[in-house]
C-alpha cells in the first residue's frame, strides 16, 4: 500500500442529503457547472468522461429530487439544440460552492492537525 502524500491538506467533500435516496455533492454540482459552461449535456458529460445517458440520467435526478428544474433543455434552433441552467439551477450551484467553502474553512485547522499526525512517523512503544 503506497504512502499517503503529505504534502497538502486532506480535502473535505461535502455531500447534502435531502431524503434517503436524495443526495446532492460534488460530481452532480460538477456536471452542472460543466452544462453551464458548455451549453450542452452531452458536451458536459464528456468533459467529465460520461455518457450522454448518464449525465442525462443525473440531470433528470437532480431535476427530480429538487421538485423543480435545475437545467432545461433547448431544442431545435439553427445550431440544434442544448441546454441551459434555469435560475434555481445557478442558485443551487452557488449555494452548494458556498456551503463547501463555509465547511472546508471551518475544518481547515483539523485537517491541517490531520496532515501533520499523518505525516509523523511511529513511535515505537518500550
Amino acid at each position: 500500500m503506497p504512502k499517503p502524500s503529505v504534502t497538502s491538506l486532506p480535502s473535505l467533500s461535502v455531500r447534502i442529503d435531502l431524503g434517503a435516496e436524495a443526495r446532492i455533492g460534488p460530481g452532480k454540482i460538477q456536471l452542472l457547472e460543466n452544462i453551464h459552461t458548455c451549453g450542452s449535456i452531452s458536451a458536459a458529460g464528456r468533459a467529465m468522461e460520461m455518457s450522454y445517458k448518464r449525465a442525462w440520467d443525473l440531470v433528470d435526478e437532480i431535476n427530480r429530487i429538487c421538485r423543480q428544474a435545475a437545467v432545461e433543455r433547448r431544442t431545435g434552433g439553427k445550431h440544434g439544440g442544448g441546454a441551459v441552467l434555469t435560475a434555481f439551477g445557478v442558485s443551487l450551484v452557488r449555494r452548494y460552492r458556498k456551503i463547501e467553502r463555509n465547511a472546508a474553512s471551518a475544518a481547515r485547522k483539523e485537517l491541517q492537525a490531520l496532515r501533520t499526525e499523518i505525516g509523523r512517523k511511529k513511535k515505537r512503544a518500550g
